[in-house]
C-alpha cells in the first residue's frame, strides 16, 4: 500500500535538500547514493543513468530507502521506505528539471548513448522527526 506524502514531506523534497537512497547490493549490503529529488504526481523521483549501481540493484531488488534533510537544519530529516519503479527517461527530462531546480540551469549535455531512467518510491513506511 502506498502512503501519501504529508505537506511537510513534501515541502522536504520540493527544497533544494540533497537525498541519500539506499539500495541493497547482490550480497545483501547497503549502497548509497547522494541524490536530487522532486515529486512527480505526490511521489518522490530522482534521475539516474541505466549503467549506475543503484540502478541495477533495484532492478534486482526494488527496495529502497530514502533519507531527506534540510539544509538549513539538518534536524529536521525524514526517511521514506517502499518500492522502486523505473520508468525511461529518452528526453532526459527530469535531469533537465532537478538540475534547474538545484543549480539553476541546463545540466552538462550528454551523448545519445546515456541511457537516463526516473526511479519513483511508491512509499510503504515514513520516519524521521518530519512526517
Amino acid at each position: 500500500m502506498t502512503i501519501a506524502l504529508s505537506p511537510d514531506v513534501r515541502a522536504l523534497i520540493d527544497g533544494r535538500n540533497f537525498a541519500t537512497v539506499a539500495t541493497l547490493d547482490r550480497d545483501g549490503g547497503p549502497q548509497t547514493s547522494i541524490v536530487w529529488v522532486g515529486l512527480d504526481d505526490g511521489a518522490l523521483v530522482f534521475s539516474a543513468t541505466e549503467d549506475r549501481l543503484k540502478v541495477r540493484n533495484l532492478r534486482r531488488d526494488p527496495r529502497m530507502s530514502v533519507s531527506v534533510a534540510d539544509a538549513a537544519n539538518p534536524y529536521r530529516h525524514t526517511q521514506l521506505r517502499g518500492t522502486a519503479t523505473i520508468i525511461p527517461d529518452p528526453d532526459k527530462t527530469l535531469s533537465k528539471l532537478l538540475s534547474h531546480k538545484y543549480l539553476g540551469q541546463d545540466p552538462p549535455p550528454e551523448g545519445s548513448e546515456v541511457e537516463r531512467v526516473i526511479v519513483r518510491l511508491d512509499v510503504h513506511k515514513v520516519a524521521g522527526n518530519v512526517r
